[in-house]
């Protein structure tokens, strides 16, 4: 009896594991590799939460109306071993964000790179083709 529920705990165990992968999505499954976009905006706010972070932009279109996008990133740990920092992109920043946009058409992407004003380009740490060094797929 003792080694029936010793299995029945181990496998119960195992399942609470391997759970939290099933729920997590692959590229693939969201965004799709032959929409790339590059989205030019101002962040209106940023996002540093697991397990993914989030840009939310405004971006003007060629009608001059603003709209809104959301641009899923890496992790908040991906993000800072890439060269973000808490600051890095306070409400305002103006930013050319190059990624991917989701399947189903709505106004969200995933971030391979951003390029401030200045020139600078950080990596997102995502997903995406590209955004992390080195792994310049897709583009």
């Amino acid at each position: 009896m003792r080694t029936k529920l010793a299995v029945l705990f181990a496998g119960a165990g195992l399942l609470m594991a391997v759970a939290p992968a099933w729920a997590h999505h692959a590229f693939a499954a969201e965004f799709d590799a032959t929409r790339p976009l590059k989205l030019q905006g101002t962040v209106s706010k940023w996002e540093l939460v697991n397990p993914h972070s989030w840009i939310h932009l405004d971006v003007k279109g060629a009608d001059g109306k603003v709209v809104q996008w959301m641009v899923e990133g890496g992790s908040p740990n991906a993000l800072f071993r890439l060269g973000f920092t808490k600051d890095s992109l306070p409400v305002g920043t103006e930013i050319v964000v190059e990624g991917y946009q989701a399947k189903d058409g709505a106004n969200r992407a995933v971030g391979a790179s951003l390029t401030f004003t200045n020139g600078k380009r950080l990596f997102l740490g995502g997903s995406a083709p590209g955004a992390t060094p080195g792994s310049d797929e897709g583009k």
